[in-house]
């Protein structure tokens, strides 16, 4: 009986054994869970999930594992970095899925530049860490008096309203100079903001007419660091029964409404204005096709077929607009293909937008042009071309790059220089020629509104996307443009989104077939309102101020942290060679 009950004593402490190790390795792996799960949360709130409320608690893990775990690992600020780097790898794998469309080498190597971004703010948002109160003894006394004063958690920096509002306001700020630079660093690729989650809440990205998105960006990011902060302090405030009013999340509160409240007024506000009639064609080319002269004839069969369609149905179109590349050859250099163009547009009375390739000796231009019923076309090269799909970066220097991509970019294009404006006929309004992702870029498309457009008109081929998120993204990020500036904006896409879309970044308009699809062929007529007298927008005057305000005031916590910590390490360690003597 003995050594039974023996053996089921040694069974029992196996098992316990097992369940206390199975723990630990939990232990060990929540934070890793908690940052992939932050990326996860982030991707849903964006297209094509559009899970928006998601994306107000989408940092919370990985700023409570950050700021609340991990105190006895020694090297805790790589610990930070690498968390922030999962959770950015998660993002970016999962939001950008769809470049596996063009590249999936290219995708998956992508991920981990970016990645970079996630990982920088985890760090900082570490080096923000609450230090503990480390009481250093002068004497004996001292040190008698210090061992009998009890802990109180009345001492704890989550118990200050004060203290969690700077945290917020520097971790804000701290993501909004990131999103910045990941925008312009390497000529950018800043999709995808925390801000562009609320692309489809329309009364709170109101306050892009003064911030642009970067503004959205903080509140989205300031509201997840304050709950996370709120969540520390009730448990610390339950655990010691010592509950007490703070202002720090209501302050939150009344700041999210008085925006939204101010959203919903401005969206009221509406200058005098006239309607422009626009006609948008969206031909679906296969990509196969799309450049290959042996279906020259058929793409101008389906272009004459749909403008024909869209000219009949609506008397009284201002401007047709056809999609980026709509030609196989370069218009202009072709004579057969400006015949057809330019045939269009005087036989129908119609201005007439459209996307094509540009050439001249050892230069190659994505461009577009406007024929107008009289006189010569006007002509837009693209400013900002798009690493890894208009040109490769140090395709010469560094092969590597060149190799990932292969025949997906065979050569670069070259870079316009000049922000043209189209006037269309008649004098009826100015029209800014945005080509693909440029309608993603604030700072870029401010310099149209400069220069006096009324609207912009999006010409776009994210047939390279096929079905993906891509499209749905793409406009998702191009809604700001709109409200920065309050000028409405036109999308013809080769196949994607074809839409209409308001000064207040709000979508009046989608091409949809008879089954709800957005990539078959078609044609979308509708107008938008062009304001009688134009004016300028905070954001057009200013651009991305309130980006480099926040970077400025990262910059500045970042050196007063650094300083503080160096000489806290200083004073340590002074004092412990004082008390060895």
């Amino acid at each position: 009986m003995r050594s039974i009950r023996s053996g089921d004593a040694r069974r029992k402490d196996s098992g316990g054994g097992a369940a206390v190790e199975v723990s630990k390795r939990l232990l060990r792996l929540w934070p890793w869970l908690s940052a992939i799960i932050s990326g996860l949360l982030g991707a849903a709130a964006l297209p094509p999930f559009n899970q928006t409320w998601l994306i107000w608690i989408a940092l919370v893990p990985l700023c409570a594992t950050i700021l609340l775990s991990g105190e006895n690992i020694k090297r805790r600020w790589l610990r930070d970095f690498l968390l922030g780097y999962v959770a950015g790898l998660a993002f970016f794998w999962s939001c950008f899925f769809w470049l596996t469309t063009v590249s999936a080498l290219g995708w998956f190597i992508l991920q981990f530049y970016l990645a970079l971004y996630f990982a920088a703010w985890a760090w900082f948002c570490g080096l923000m860490r609450p230090g503990a109160r480390k009481i250093v003894a002068r004497d004996k006394w001292s040190e008698m008096l210090a061992r009998a004063r009890p802990e109180t958690p009345a001492g704890s920096p989550w118990l200050s309203s004060g203290h969690n509002l700077f945290l917020a306001l520097s971790l804000g700020a701290a993501w909004v100079a990131l999103e910045w630079m990941r925008g312009w660093v390497i000529t950018g690729f800043g999709w995808n903001g925390l801000g562009t989650a609320l692309h489809g809440t329309w009364p709170l990205i109101q306050i892009a007419e003064f911030t642009g998105v970067a503004g959205v960006t903080f509140l989205v990011a300031f509201c997840n660091v304050i709950l996370t902060a709120t969540a520390r302090r009730i448990w610390e405030e339950t655990r010691t029964r010592a509950m007490r009013p703070h202002f720090d999340l209501t302050l939150t509160l009344v700041g999210l409404v008085a925006v939204f409240t101010w959203g919903l007024t401005a969206v009221q506000t509406r200058a005098p204005s006239w309607p422009l009639h626009v006609a948008l064609v969206q031909a679906s080319v296969p990509r196969a096709e799309k450049f290959d002269v042996r279906y020259k004839q058929t793409i101008f069969d389906k272009f004459s077929r749909l403008s024909k369609i869209a000219l009949t149905s609506v008397s009284g179109i201002d401007l047709m607009v056809w999609p980026e590349s709509a030609m196989p050859e370069p218009v202009l250099e072709d004579q057969e293909t400006f015949d057809f163009v330019s045939q269009i547009a005087s036989s129908n009375k119609v201005d007439l937008l459209l996307g094509a390739i540009d050439e001249e000796p050892h230069q190659v231009y994505n461009a577009a042009l406007l024929f107008r019923p009289e006189g010569d076309p006007q002509l837009y090269r693209k400013v900002h071309l798009v690493p890894f799909g208009e040109y490769v970066p140090f395709r010469h220097s560094f092969p590597l790059f060149a190799a990932i991509v292969g025949d997906q970019v065979p050569e670069d294009f070259d870079a316009g220089k000049e922000f043209t404006v189209f006037q269309l006929s008649n004098h009826h309004a100015k029209v800014a020629p945005l080509i693909c992702f440029e309608d993603t870029i604030g700072e870029l498309t401010r310099q149209f509104v400069l220069r006096g457009a009324d609207f912009f008109a999006n010409v776009t081929n994210d047939g390279w996307f096929l079905r993906s998120a891509g499209s749905r993204q793409h406009l998702a990020n191009a809604i700001f443009r709109c409200v920065e500036n309050r000028r409405p904006m036109v999308r013809a896409a080769n196949t994607g989104v074809t839409c209409f879309v308001n000064e207040f970044g709000r979508v009046t308009q989608v091409l949809r077939d008879d089954q709800g699809s957005i990539f078959e062929e078609g044609t979308l007529i509708g107008e938008i309102n062009i304001a009688t007298e134009p004016s300028l927008t905070f954001y057009a005057q200013h651009g991305e101020l309130f980006a480099k305000i926040c970077t400025g005031l990262a910059l500045v916590v970042l050196l007063a942290r650094l300083l503080t910590q160096v000489r806290f390490q200083r004073n340590g360690a002074a004092a412990e060679l004082s008390a060895l003597h």
